[in-house]
């Protein structure tokens, strides 16, 4: 057998993602609990729930859609080429980032209504997309919530036309906490910083606020619309009930 070797960043890396998450836990507590509540109280009045984010910001919004343990009511709010890695080149979805009415548009075609709320999830906020996602969905009587690196409005310019941040159109901001070019690694030999925690983050933060969101709603009396493991006994029978009952509010399925 071949001796067991460990890697020193490895380590380095899981130390840095747990303490971002324990900032996160300390300092963003009471805005995670603020954005848990807007979405609770959406839900109780009958609205729905979205998420967007873009490029590799969409993963965490696309991680609390049709998810079990999750909220059956949160809705993708996708944009053509910005969901994820999903156009080639690569670089096209960066640009569509910086698009000046894409937003608009998008907002204007979906079933967001009045009394819904919006996450919006930016590790910059500095784009044209989020920045007018969220001042769009504002105005059309959406709650928003952005999830963002409040550092980025501090060491870098706006790249919309107002010169603002995502941080400055949302009715709560949680800050990752994440420091300027998501990297929290490097090594005397590479060129570059590497090792980027934002979607472990911002991953959480989603879950953390949903978690907020169920438990509000259960202390209300309000049955929480939790969608089940497909993977145990009864969880398609069960996600089938909540999916009768709220599909008037549940747009993946149509």
């Amino acid at each position: 057998m071949g001796s067991k070797s460990e890697s020193k960043l490895a380590g380095q890396y899981i130390d840095a993602a747990i303490g971002l998450l324990g900032r996160v836990r300390d300092e963003e507590g009471g805005n995670v609990e603020a954005a848990g509540t807007l979405l609770a109280d959406a839900v109780e009045a009958g609205g729905r729930l979205f998420a967007f984010g873009a490029g590799h910001s969409s993963l965490a919004a696309q991680d609390v859609v049709y998810r079990a343990g999750g909220l059956a009511l949160m809705n993708l709010l996708a944009v053509p080429g910005v969901v994820g890695i999903d156009v080639m080149p690569a670089t096209l979805g960066s640009a569509l980032e910086r698009v000046d009415g894409l937003a608009g548009a998008v907002l204007d075609s979906s079933p967001a209504r009045p009394g819904d709320a919006l996450v919006i999830i930016s590790l910059s906020g500095r784009n044209s997309l989020p920045v007018e996602m969220a001042m769009n969905a504002r105005a059309l009587g959406l709650k928003v919530i952005g999830v963002t690196s409040v550092a980025y409005a501090t060491e870098t310019k706006s790249r919309h036309v107002s010169g603002t941040f995502l941080k400055d159109h949302c009715d709560v901001v949680i800050d990752s906490k994440i420091a300027l070019g998501d990297a929290e690694l490097s090594l005397d030999s590479v060129g570059a910083p590497f090792g980027p925690a934002s979607s472990v983050v911002a991953n959480t933060i989603m879950q953390a606020m949903t978690a907020t969101a169920v438990e509000l709603l259960a202390a209300r009396g309000v049955e929480p619309p939790v969608l089940r493991s497909g993977n145990v006994d009864g969880g398609h029978d069960w996600n089938g009930k909540v999916f009768e009952e709220y599909g008037d509010r549940i747009f993946y399925r149509r």
